[in-house]
């Protein structure tokens, strides 16, 4: 966005993609704020969704990933985790994949971490009726293949 852009010109375009990404779930966010702190909600639209989520050089699938592996490993994050989870689905993830993610995460923040991150996802997919995810098998990582 230019530095020409004003304040009321990037929430609204902040507002435009939260919808877009997060529907009412994140609307709900930004109200649950309006009695405590409303200029955080409005600098989560202005600036999180205005400033960020509308840059064109990710896709919203791809910022989901990068945003889900963030939470996971900062830790503590649950419940923005849950609104991610859900945004992820809204942008075109799937179950299986938002599950990898997760699990790719360990190897970097730690299973404990990743383990929280997965069980903020099964309720999520649970709400969506989204479980079981498909069965995923295990693969035996023994070293490169050999040749006969």
């Amino acid at each position: 966005m230019s530095g020409s852009t004003t304040r009321e010109e990037r929430f609204a375009r902040g507002l435009e993609v939260l919808r877009s990404v997060d529907g009412e779930v994140g609307q709900r966010v930004i109200d649950s704020l309006a009695d405590i702190s409303p200029e955080m909600g409005h600098q989560i639209v202005a600036w999180g969704f205005g400033e960020i989520y509308s840059r064109p050089e990710l896709q919203p699938r791809d910022r989901q990933l990068v945003t889900l592996g963030m939470l996971t490993a900062l830790g503590g994050c649950e419940p923005q985790l849950e609104v991610h989870i859900n945004a992820a689905l809204n942008v075109g993830l799937t179950p299986q994949q938002i599950v990898e993610a997760l699990l790719h995460s360990a190897g970097y923040c730690g299973f404990p971490r990743a383990l929280n991150a997965t069980f903020v996802a099964k309720k999520v997919f649970d709400e969506r009726g989204l479980l079981p995810v498909g069965r995923q098998q295990p693969t035996p990582h023994d070293g490169p293949p050999t040749s006969a």
